[in-house]
């Protein structure tokens, strides 16, 4: 076993070994962008791969953002597909986020997600800092994507999904370039909004579109 695969197992590892067997990854994708919901993941492995170790089709498994489209897609689909993980993705779409603000957002798509999971979650490790609102117990990760299996799946199924939802978000709101930034504040994207203006899933909350100095940056 490498020390890597053995690292990126060990908060699982210490979890089961106390008799939890329904510990869960929660992440979260598309805090940044001007456009599109925050979608999160979570995915529980099962409690015997203490013993087997992670399924050998998931060893290169790591933080989305590490890894390419093509090996998001295989490792989405066998998230999705396998016999013995349970898996749940959630949403908060762009008229929420104006409304609550994206960080009450994201962790509201993380327990929506997380809800959807039977049995419930015993233990949730969760990337990032803590998130007050989570009603399981859980351990907070800085970059647990790239230090946890479970993790990084679950940071995978919302990536995935969410950049699947652009695709077809730039097929309604064409102009935009939403398959190509998914909804991110680059140069076209910013040119594109200046010329058509926001649609209906720009989160008007975020620059270029909130009230800046009793102004209104772009419009």
């Amino acid at each position: 076993m490498s020390a890597t695969f053995s690292n990126r197992l060990s908060y699982e590892r210490e979890l089961w070994q106390k008799g939890l067997t329904v510990v869960a990854g929660v992440d979260e994708a598309g805090c940044g962008p001007l456009a599109g919901p925050v979608v999160a993941g979570a995915v529980v492995f099962p409690c015997a791969w203490l013993e087997e170790g992670l399924a050998g089709a998931l060893r290169g498994l790591n933080d989305s953002k590490q890894i390419t489209e093509a090996q998001r897609e295989k490792y989405y689909a066998i998230l999705t597909t396998h016999a013995d993980i349970r898996w749940a993705v959630a949403l908060v779409d762009a008229e929420m986020i104006d409304r609550i603000n994206i960080y009450q957002a994201a962790h509201r798509a993380m327990n929506l997600a997380l809800d959807q999971l039977q049995p419930p979650p015993e233990h949730v490790l969760v990337d990032g800092r803590p998130v007050k609102s989570m009603r399981f117990p859980n351990t907070p990760l800085v970059k647990g994507d790239a230090r946890s299996y479970s993790i990084a799946g679950a940071s995978v199924l919302a990536k995935v999904t969410r950049d699947r939802m652009m695709r077809e978000f730039d097929q309604l709101y064409p102009g935009y370039g939403f398959a190509e930034h998914k909804g991110y504040g680059t140069p076209q994207h910013l040119a594109a909004i200046q010329s058509l203006g926001p649609c209906a899933i720009h989160r008007r909350s975020f620059a270029p579109f909130r009230p800046v100095a009793g102004e209104l940056k772009l419009f």
